[in-house]
């Protein structure tokens, strides 16, 4: 990926924020395109390949949010979030969802393109490991084994997660599970279960910082957020990890 000349997709339904947008993107010299909803941008997307995806959250049609999901779960792009919603709660929301960054509009061009190299030169060195062969953290072929120092990924490359007690207590409920579906209610049940009031939005820092220090490598955990349902652990998962009791 050469970073000047990065691929961008751009889905803002503001006529006159997208056409600034694309102009100034342009005028930096990136590779870009625009559409004005969901739909329109999947249909270019077959046509016109990216790096990076620029989404507002305000979209007619289907909303920001199921685009960011749905582009994280396909793991080969870097997704931005640019909204006029810059409540705590959005940005949890898209960032646990997959986002890479959460922008608040009126937007700063500058930033945005300081934030969009920077991106994409984390995608570059998530993309080419040290030895220059691919290295993913979810890879199909590897496992995932919890210990009590630490998460770790058994496979060629051995990568390691170092965990804090609430990341290791949340992803010990996960991975004992794997492919079931836990709401973010049963998930703040089971890890704090002396709590006497219900606060999830603690599930949610604690998924942000997951995917915030698994980002910082370049990897992607395998929990996946399903819209109106939960949170699930779809990575294989080595047996002792299974059978493991919380403590």
């Amino acid at each position: 990926m050469n970073l000047p000349c990065l691929r961008i997709g751009l889905i803002e339904d503001n006529d006159d924020l997208r056409d600034e947008l694309l102009f100034f993107l342009r005028h930096k010299g990136y590779s870009v395109w625009g559409a004005a909803s969901a739909e329109a941008f999947w249909r270019e997307l077959h046509r016109n390949p990216v790096d990076i995806v620029l989404v507002d959250l305000g979209l007619p049609g289907e909303d920001g949010f199921s685009v960011v999901q749905y582009l994280h779960n396909l793991a080969r792009y870097g997704v931005v979030v640019l909204t006029a919603r810059g409540g705590e709660q959005e940005r949890l929301r898209g960032l646990n969802l997959g986002a890479d960054l959460f922008l608040v509009k009126p937007i700063n061009f500058a930033r945005l393109d300081a934030s969009l190299r920077a991106l994409g030169l984390r995608l570059q060195r998530g993309a080419i490991g040290l030895e220059g062969s691919p290295v993913r953290m979810d890879d199909p072929h590897g496992q995932w084994r919890l210990e009590d120092d630490g998460l770790y990924v058994i496979g060629p490359q051995g990568q390691r997660l170092a965990l804090s007690f609430q990341e290791f207590g949340l992803l010990k409920i996960l991975m004992r599970s794997a492919n079931q579906i836990f709401s973010k209610e049963a998930l703040h049940d089971l890890l704090f279960q002396h709590a006497d009031t219900m606060e999830v939005h603690r599930i949610e820092v604690i998924l942000s910082r997951l995917r915030g220090k698994a980002k910082v490598q370049g990897a992607s955990l395998p929990i996946r957020s399903v819209f109106g349902k939960g949170v699930v652990f779809t990575g294989p998962v080595q047996e002792s990890a299974a059978r493991t009791e919380l403590r």
